[in-house]
């Protein structure tokens, strides 16, 4: 998965996109799910003035909810907009 991640006013939002490389619209909404799922969990440790954005490859079928949301969590942190 990629995250894009540029400077915003106020609280950090968030976005998920599954383009269709990811799959049929099945596993792309399963996708997004899981992009979305992982968000929620980790939102309130993003420093404010962020914009973010989740964006799913074809890798991400058959992963699940903690996977994914510990890969994001490692790529929040790298782009230097995560609290510990």
């Amino acid at each position: 998965m990629i995250v894009f991640v540029a400077p915003g006013e106020g609280p950090c939002r968030g976005a998920w996109v599954a383009g269709r490389r990811v799959g049929p619209a099945v596993v792309r909404n399963r996708a997004r799910r899981l992009l979305r799922q992982a968000w929620w969990e980790l939102w309130p440790r993003i420093d404010d003035g962020h914009d973010v954005v989740l964006v799913a490859r074809s890798s991400l079928e058959g992963a699940g909810a903690p996977e994914v949301t510990e890969e994001i969590e490692g790529l929040l942190h790298r782009a230097g907009v995560m609290r510990r």
